[in-house]
């Protein structure tokens, strides 16, 4: 279906024609002041190298993500594909409570004290540099303050609204 440039994009047709975008799924925490929380997201990409850089994309309708924010600290765990009921857990499939959530991997922390999921793909501890909200999301820019990198393995994405393996 071809929309014409000057129509409305529907919310629902914007999420179909994402849904043939394929996502790397990562697991973004925090803990700090305002408490501990995971959340899974696909929305997450670096912005430089000089200094390490990365940009992540929360939902601020979402009643707890602001804690990311009052936190000032995040860390952003890149899954592996045989992480899937990680991602699920943390997407809020079964509502299980956060700490119901953080006892399906194990964690450490690194600098800034955001769990960081032991086995991941990689981890990137990050203090919060830039904020901005733009429509439904919190834009959150973090400064690495440390990473992890982890076994090499497939990554996991998340395509034609499902989980797929790629890589290795």
């Amino acid at each position: 279906m071809l929309i014409a440039k000057d129509q409305k994009i529907e919310p629902l047709a914007f999420r179909n024609a994402m849904s043939h975008f394929a996502e790397a799924v990562h697991v973004i925490t925090t803990d700090g002041p305002a408490g501990r929380r995971g959340v899974t997201i696909s929305a997450a990409c670096s912005v430089s190298d000089n200094p390490a850089t990365i940009l992540v994309c929360l939902n601020r309708q979402h009643e707890f993500n602001h804690l990311f924010i009052e936190n000032q600290v995040f860390a952003l765990n890149v899954l592996s594909a045989d992480q899937r009921a990680i991602s699920e857990a943390f997407s809020g499939k079964g509502d299980l409570p956060q700490e119901d959530r953080f006892a399906l991997g194990q964690w450490q922390t690194l600098q800034t004290g955001a769990p960081v999921l032991m086995n991941a793909l990689a981890s990137f501890d990050c203090r919060i540099i830039a904020t901005h909200e733009v429509a439904t999301h919190y834009v959150i820019y973090g400064k690495v303050t440390a990473l992890n990198t982890g076994e090499r393995g497939q990554s996991l994405v998340y395509l034609n609204r499902s989980y797929h393996g790629v890589g290795e």
